[in-house]
């Protein structure tokens, strides 16, 4: 009988577990060590034929050659399969070279993880340009999952006023907003920003008017610098609007940073549990582990399977 367990790099051990207990598989955490110059070891928990790798790549450069260095632990000790659950997929921001000489990140990350694992989940991946998912990495199965369902089932359990407008603080996040927008049964609207630098731009609407007296509600995928949804709420309030609370999927900024986000005007930021972070609200284990029961199909006996 083919075995199926679950390991994690340090620092999503928490999600992890949880996620393998929704799976009924057993968890364990991947040692690291780092040494004086740096350099890393890596020790493994031994290998089941199918091995999922949970490891949000925030934060990545460390996390991406202790993933590399468990990928050839695994495979060298028995692994046939291994799958990597990466809730947060890092450098897929710059898929084309915009100026000359620049590496595609997208591109590169694509073709590294495409020797080292058989199957990818992720969650709201950074592709603004690149409509599939599959085409980043060749070879072998890939899916972007959409936070979008279990972020409105958060914010319909919690209680959301009927008023609210839902916010897109640019037009790429389009997708996301009307899908949130959609499932709430709210009015959206997108916001036109002009990016002047990493942390400068500039947010106008449309329609200033639709936003008066109403409360309104920022939805992006990715919070980095924090620039653009600062500069949305302010352009928010100044508009009229009577409270700005953010969600997000992705939280990969500095928690200090929540002083500057009340500042400008946010009440409230809620994160899912892509990345470990403070403002996390919204967990993505539902969705997660809908995605790898199919793992479960081909590994597990049916009387053992959850």
């Amino acid at each position: 009988m083919s075995t199926i367990a679950l390991q994690t790099l340090p620092g999503g051990s928490d999600t992890a577990k949880r996620l393998a207990a929704r799976l009924g598989l057993a968890c364990s955490e991947i040692a690291v060590h780092r040494f004086p110059d740096g350099e890393l070891r890596v020790a493994v928990a031994p290998a089941a034929d199918t091995t999922i790798l949970y490891a949000p790549l925030d934060q990545p450069n460390d996390k991406l050659i202790a993933l590399l260095f468990a990928a050839e632990a695994l495979r060298r000790n028995g692994a046939k399969r291994l799958v990597l659950v990466a809730p947060y997929l890092c450098y897929m921001r710059q898929d084309a070279a915009f100026h000359p000489g620049e590496a595609i990140s997208q591109r590169a990350m694509g073709n590294l993880l495409a020797m080292t694992v058989d199957r990818i989940v992720t969650v709201d991946a950074h592709l603004h340009r690149t409509p599939d998912i599959r085409s980043v990495f060749p070879g072998i199965e890939a899916e972007n999952l959409s936070a979008m369902p279990a972020i409105a089932n958060a914010l319909a359990t919690s209680g959301i006023d009927p008023a609210t407008i839902v916010i897109g603080p640019d037009r790429e996040s389009e997708p996301w907003v009307n899908d949130i927008a959609s499932r709430l049964r709210l009015q959206h609207t997108v916001a036109q920003k002009s990016r002047h630098g990493d942390r400068s731009v500039a947010i106008s609407f449309a329609d200033p008017g639709l936003l008066a007296g109403r409360p309104a509600l920022l939805v992006d995928d990715i919070v980095s610098s924090g620039t653009t949804l600062m500069a949305a709420a302010k352009a928010l309030t100044a508009m009229g609007a009577t409270a700005v609370d953010a969600v997000i999927t992705h939280a990969l900024f500095p928690p200090a940073m929540t002083v500057a986000f009340a500042s400008a005007g946010i009440r409230s930021i809620r994160s899912t549990d892509s990345v470990p972070h403070p403002t996390n609200a919204i967990s993505l284990d539902e969705s997660l582990a809908a995605a790898l029961r199919s793992e479960l199909t081909t590994t597990l006996p049916p009387e053992t399977r959850p």
